[in-house]
């Protein structure tokens, strides 16, 4: 079966920061709810302190991880949630989600919310994605 996308978009600001605003999808067998993901080694230690910039690149490798784990990949997903501690700090490293997920062909909704903490103090960034195969 051919997953079908198509994006709803009543407004073209979103696509030029690499989400659409919605997506119809059709034609999948199979969804993973992923739980959100951060820097975390695999051993289950918070990596990178302090640095925005390498605790995004990990989180996403995690959930990168989980989907492949899944049989998936970016290129699956169509929903992404990212929590930040910092939304300035995340914005000035966003070009690295934004160029992966555009890598990967997909522009997956996307919520972005600033929240006091994380589950682990250190943490700055958590991403948690939808995907169907």
């Amino acid at each position: 079966m051919t997953i079908e996308r198509t994006a709803i978009n009543p407004w073209t600001w979103s696509v030029e920061l690499g989400y659409n605003q919605g997506e119809i999808v059709s034609g999948h067998t199979r969804t993973l709810y992923c739980a959100g993901q951060t820097a975390m080694s695999g051993e289950g230690r918070p990596q990178h302190a302090g640095d925005m910039g390498a605790q995004l690149e990990l989180s996403l490798g995690n959930l990168e991880a989980v989907l492949g784990k899944g049989g998936m990949s970016l290129a699956n997903l169509v929903r992404l949630n990212v929590y930040t501690t910092d939304v300035d700090r995340l914005f000035e490293h966003y070009g690295v989600l934004a160029s992966r997920l555009g890598a990967a062909g997909v522009a997956p909704p996307t919520t972005m919310l600033g929240v006091t903490r994380l589950a682990v103090p250190d943490l700055m960034v958590e991403l948690e994605g939808t995907a169907v195969a």
